[in-house]
């Protein structure tokens, strides 16, 4: 347990930012898995348009230090490959 008034202050704000952070890596997650679930059941449009903002979730994500930005660049890319696959295939 921290002993002084600043260590106790550290916590409370630990603590709050831990929350923060565990809400934005759940939202881009679940923005994901949507994504996901319209690549594969949905229509070509519907699955670009989560993209979009899969994209803006992602880019959030990393400008806060929720994680790297390497890493969101590396998720961006291999969506927007898996949805240039799914038009390619839908228009042949």
């Amino acid at each position: 347990m921290a002993h002084s008034r600043t260590a106790r202050k550290r916590v409370r704000q630990n603590v709050a930012a831990r929350a923060l952070n565990r809400w934005r890596l759940s939202t881009m997650r679940t923005a994901i898995k949507e994504f996901n679930e319209l690549l594969m059941h949905g229509t070509v449009d519907q699955a670009s348009e989560q993209f979009r903002k899969c994209v803006r979730v992602i880019d959030r994500t990393a400008q806060k230090g929720v994680i790297h930005k390497n890493q969101a660049a590396r998720r961006k890319s291999r969506m927007s490959a898996r949805l240039k696959a799914k038009k390619t295939a839908s228009a042949a």
